[in-house]
């Protein structure tokens, strides 16, 4: 499997596969770059807010995802998931439901593809 970055009308650059993924099948590990809880201030300022994940077991600190994992799109009725793995600093983008070649590989930004908490950023 092959995954590459494509332009997704209103939302920026989006993460697609180029061939069939399962469901339950492993997308990618991404490494994460581990921020101190004192730089959140920083960075929420700046282009990076809307990148990274809340990081650590009570979410102080921030976490940039390399790899794709901080180009996934957001949806509420995602493909994909993501799971935390704190000590280790990765991410893993995990298959929801079968996502078909040249789809985009969508996860909820509310870590439960289920989810239908709007986000800060989405207009109902």
């Amino acid at each position: 499997m092959a995954l590459y970055i494509q332009n997704v009308e209103g939302k920026g650059r989006g993460v697609f596969t180029d061939e069939i993924i399962l469901a339950g099948d492993l997308i990618e590990i991404c490494p994460v770059l581990v921020l101190p809880a004192e730089d959140r201030k920083l960075i929420d300022d700046t282009t990076i807010f809307n990148y990274y994940f809340l990081w650590g077991d009570e979410h102080l600190q921030s976490g940039i995802a390399l790899g794709y994992g901080s180009l996934y799109n957001h949806s509420r009725s995602a493909n994909a998931d993501y799971e935390s793995y704190y000590e280790d600093q990765e991410i893993h983008i995990i298959c929801h439901k079968e996502i078909a070649a040249n789809e985009e590989i969508t996860i909820n930004y509310n870590n439960d593809p289920n989810s239908q908490e709007p986000m800060w950023f989405e207009k109902d």
